[in-house]
């Protein structure tokens, strides 16, 4: 991985050393009047010695308000033992102003805009925090980083200055601390009967072409099915979403959910438009062999999940994307219910023209924003402090997750076990308690990233071995920091989605064929038209005025 630009190597200090009062003056916005700059006023409550590794003790009783994003799954109780545990081990009362999932990001955009935002604003997305970093109204928190050891120092063990350089802003700053992850987490792959394949001496895929070579010999067996039929095309720009991403990463290449028009391209050492890359068109000709030789069901891009679920059990197909928990707790256990001696497995996503490679940037994962309003509080530092310890250290990350040892989970040798009668994601049906629902642990606003041995902590054993094989794999580079301007993002996003949904329409025209390949040339000129040239030159125009600014 290339090293960070001069920027990041300032910015990550020392980063187990602690953080003693010289730490806690001269690195501030600006945006407080002047006073923002000197942090020895906004030490209420704050601790005088604070290390990557310590509990984060408050020196007086605090509370912090945050945006709480309610799940459905498990709706928000207010008598969670997560707030009293919050509380008893660090001395802050966490206040919640409580948001339904499906209201999350308007709501959040609402109180942002009026000034009514709580202090912490979790569960953002990057670019998310984009539209709010003109008004002042959020934190650049990469300037306050010097108050989170236990951040820094995974920052630096783990070699993340380039993730982070990623999203930094016009100005240089970063306006979002995301989750922090030591490996790449894939997350899709492909899913094959294994007790069909046994009977029909066939090998489970380890690449596209032998991918394809047991497709067309399930296909010899069973003519007039289907091999493959697949499914996650609904409620997504993208149809077959997580096909698409994971056969384009196997081509070096953003497809489905992981699709943007722009690219970097390292030997250039400039940006492209993503699908007039060479390797683009090569995944797609390889994706129209496929269905043209009706090895893939053309249903796959238009079909509910549950219709595509629904031939895998009646035995009309027998392929199928995957993720670790559908293939476990859908596929599997409802085929074993419905075919006597069916097996089925996910494999490694099959290697390509890339080789072994996982999508760059994808360490990094949702995280908060902090409202300006916070600075102003005489607790930001410990506040600060206490963001550290929650998300990042590895004693936070463990109980925002886990819960408490000997309550609701017992720890032996690296081994995590929920306590009987406790059921997390349906381990245990009948379990009278649930660690999310009754009990507030494993909420996705808390619990995300950390080290390998606490993410793969939960995984079953499918998942245990595909996790450790894609984490072998070598990350593509992460496209360079390009911050657009407020006025540019205004015109760029004119251009970007007309240009995306006529690139994600015809990518399934020429699939489908419904599309000759000799049009290839003719559907790159109608990008064109469509200002494809203009978007690219803004964002190289943006790439060069940030390297040349910021080093």
């Amino acid at each position: 991985m290339k090293n960070a630009g001069e920027l990041s190597r300032r910015q990550i200090l020392a980063a187990a050393g602690f953080i003693g009062l010289a730490g806690l003056t001269g690195c501030g916005s600006g945006d407080d009047g002047g006073d923002s700059k000197d942090l020895s006023k906004k030490q209420n409550g704050a601790m005088k010695e604070y290390r990557a590794g310590q509990r984060f003790k408050a020196a007086k009783p605090l509370s912090f308000s945050m945006l709480h994003n309610d799940n459905p799954v498990y709706p928000y109780k207010s008598s969670w033992q997560f707030w009293k545990e919050v509380t008893k081990r660090t001395g802050v009362t966490l206040k919640p102003l409580d948001v339904p999932l499906a209201d999350y990001e308007k709501k959040r955009s609402v109180l942002i805009g009026a000034g009514d935002a709580p202090f912490l604003i979790p569960k953002t997305y990057h670019p998310g925090e984009v539209p709010f970093v003109s008004s002042g109204a959020i934190l650049p928190v990469s300037e306050y980083v010097h108050l989170m050891p236990n951040y820094q120092d995974k920052v630096k063990r783990w070699k993340l200055e380039p993730e982070l350089d990623s999203i930094r802003q016009s100005d240089g700053k970063y306006y979002l601390l995301p989750g922090l992850h030591e490996k790449p987490k894939a997350g899709y792959s492909l899913s094959f009967r294994t007790d069909v394949l046994d009977r029909l001496g066939l090998a489970l895929p380890g690449t596209w072409d032998e991918v394809y070579s047991v497709l067309k010999a399930l296909k010899a067996e069973y003519p007039d099915k289907y091999p493959w039929t697949d499914r996650w095309s609904v409620n997504t720009p993208f149809p077959c979403g997580a096909l698409f991403q994971y056969l384009g990463q196997s081509y070096g290449v953003k497809a489905g959910w992981a699709y943007d028009n722009l690219s970097f391209d390292t030997k250039a050492q400039k940006f492209v438009f993503t699908a007039t890359q060479d390797n683009y068109r090569a995944m797609v000709e390889y994706l129209r062999k496929i269905v043209a030789e009706k090895l893939l069901d053309p249903e796959s891009f238009t079909q509910q999940d549950d219709q595509a679920t629904q031939k895998l059990l009646a035995e009309k197909s027998y392929v199928i994307s995957a993720n670790p928990q559908e293939l476990v707790q859908n596929y599997r256990y409802n085929l074993e219910k419905q075919v006597k001696g069916s097996k089925i497995e996910m494999v490694p996503v099959p290697l390509g023209p890339a080789g072994p490679v996982v999508l760059g940037g994808v360490r990094l994962e949702n995280g908060i924003m902090v409202s300006s309003k916070a600075l102003r509080s005489d607790s930001f530092v410990a506040m600060m402090q206490f963001v550290d310890w929650l998300w990042y250290s590895d004693e936070g990350q463990k109980l925002c997750k886990w819960g408490v040892q000997g309550v609701t989970y017992t720890e032996s040798g690296g081994s995590y076990k929920l306590k009987p009668g406790i059921s997390l994601m349906g381990s245990d049906p009948d379990a009278p308690k649930d660690l999310q629902k009754d009990f507030g642990f494993f909420n996705g606003v808390f619990t995300y990233g950390g080290s390998w041995e606490l993410v793969s902590s939960n995984f079953g054993p499918d998942e245990k071995k595909f996790q450790d094989a894609m984490s072998q794999r070598e990350e593509l580079p992460i496209d360079p920091a390009h911050p657009l301007q407020s006025v540019e993002q205004e015109q760029a996003t004119l251009w970007d989605t007309p240009l995306k949904d006529h690139t994600i329409q015809n990518t399934l025209k020429f699939v489908l064929g419904k599309r000759p390949m000799s049009e290839w040339d003719a559907f790159v000129t109608e990008l064109k038209a469509k200002n494809l040239q203009q978007l690219v030159d803004l964002h190289n125009k943006a790439y060069d005025r940030f390297k040349k600014e910021n080093g």
